[in-house]
């Protein structure tokens, strides 16, 4: 080989580390695939905690697979339930942050018609999703996504989970009630969901 094409292979290795690395720091960042029109960009997360007023809320899409633990899992099956729906990964150190204060809102308002799904997503290797969920008591199922698909059936003009933690907490009519992308401290996911839970 000579000198001039090693020197080329050098350079487009070099470029495709750099590439590897910045995505997975994005990774890591919290960041997830835009879900305006499935190309790989990265949106960071905002921070935010969104309200919908009820009037202007959005149906949720459907969203049908198998769980983490390979059981078939569909959202309308909670028709009637207030749904929290959290966005995360095995790999995301935000999501290890937040994961106790989604099981202990879980676990309290199990008996208030409250059903709380995951969407785990960017676990090529569902053993350590299943490891995230024995680590943190999460008994309640989370859709295998692997590759964002399930993430993308949210359309660009509603409120889409954009970054990983995500959360969407649904009505009981199945609309978008309130968005947060952001990891959520136990006292913000109770003063979303507590209006929905007493809205009859």
């Amino acid at each position: 080989m000579s000198q001039t094409r090693a020197s080329r292979r050098r350079t487009t290795l070099l470029a495709a580390g750099v590439a590897a690395g910045a995505l997975l720091l994005s990774a890591c960042s919290g960041e997830q695939p835009g879900s305006s029109s499935g190309d790989t960009k990265f949106v960071k997360g905002t921070g935010e905690i969104t309200k919908v007023p009820e009037g202007k809320r959005t149906e949720a899409p459907e969203l049908a697979g198998t769980s983490v633990d390979g059981k078939k899992l569909k959202l309308s099956d909670y028709e009637g339930k207030v749904v929290v729906l959290n966005v995360w990964g095995s790999w995301c150190s935000p999501c290890r942050a937040e994961a106790p204060n989604l099981t202990k809102v879980a676990h309290d308002t199990e008996d208030q018609d409250v059903q709380f799904l995951g969407i785990n997503t960017r676990d090529l290797d569902k053993a350590n999703a299943q490891a995230f969920e024995r680590s943190y008591d999460v008994d309640y199922p989370s859709f295998y996504d692997p590759s964002g698909k399930l993430i993308l059936k949210f359309p660009s003009n509603t409120l889409s989970p954009q970054a990983i933690p995500s959360t969407l907490i649904l009505d009981r009519d199945g609309k978008v009630a309130v968005r947060a992308l952001k990891s959520l401290s136990e006292k913000e996911l109770r003063s979303a969901l507590d209006p929905l839970i007493d809205a009859k």
